[in-house]
């Protein structure tokens, strides 16, 4: 596991104080019709307000990284995005190639399909392959379950195959395939890996009273394309 893994809501975290909460934030722009200049804006307003990371399109990644450069903000990238049914070795090779161009934390789609075949060997091994070639790089890997997809006893493996493998998180959707992030859900993630691994709640979460249900939840980081209204909010001045 990564030593940059968040095993838990950081002490004394209030979900009233804007700077706090910006600090578990992963400020988000995966659309697909998001531009350069979009891009920028992602980066300067997540350094401005503290995000953790600015989580863009891998086009994007050398881009963001020459944007937050020498910042305390951090470089996020999706791998396998949006269906996850891309094959491991392909998987392994973006993630390899979006390290070099300066990405920090990989959110990985999983294997869905192969999750719901019983393909337990299948789904470990593909976590498995960008868990290694991340950790090599000292970057963070978030499963993504699409927890919205799966059964409970499906979302319980997928935690279980996660932690197998090595990721530091497991995350709740993507937001592409019509679902997202409940309050249930992220208990349940959060009952699983317990310690051993961080929750990320994403998908839907556009309010501060949403965003704080999921951190009361188990949640340690929050994705969202809403964190500068979320902190608006609280209190924070746009």
């Amino acid at each position: 596991m990564s030593s940059t893994t968040i095993l838990s809501v950081p002490e004394g975290l209030k979900a009233s104080d804007w700077r706090s909460v910006a600090a578990v934030i992963d400020h988000t722009l995966l659309k697909p019709e998001a531009t350069a200049d979009q891009v920028v804006r992602l980066c300067e307003e997540a350094m401005r307000f503290g995000f953790a990371t600015a989580f863009v399109n891998p086009c994007y990644v050398a881009l963001a990284a020459s944007v937050l450069r020498g910042s305390g903000t951090k470089v996020g990238a999706p791998v396998g995005f949006p269906l996850g049914a891309t094959v491991t070795p392909v998987k392994r090779e973006e993630a390899l190639y979006l390290l070099r161009l300066g990405a920090q934390e990989l959110d990985m789609v999983l294997n869905v399909g192969a999750l719901k075949s019983r393909e337990r060997l299948l789904v470990e091994n593909d976590i498995r392959g960008v868990v290694e070639v991340a950790r090599d790089a000292g970057a963070l890997v978030k499963v993504i379950l699409e927890t919205h997809l799966l059964t409970m006893e499906e979302k319980i493996l997928a935690c279980q195959l996660s932690l197998a493998a090595g990721a530091g998180f497991v995350k709740t959707a993507t937001g592409f395939t019509g679902g997202g992030a409940t309050v249930d859900d992220v208990a349940l993630m959060r009952g699983v890996v317990g310690e051993r691994a961080g929750v990320k709640a994403s998908g839907g979460v556009r309010t501060a009273a949403t965003l704080s249900a999921m951190l009361q939840a188990g949640a340690n980081r929050i994705g969202t394309s809403s964190g500068v209204q979320i902190i608006k909010e609280l209190g924070a001045e746009v």
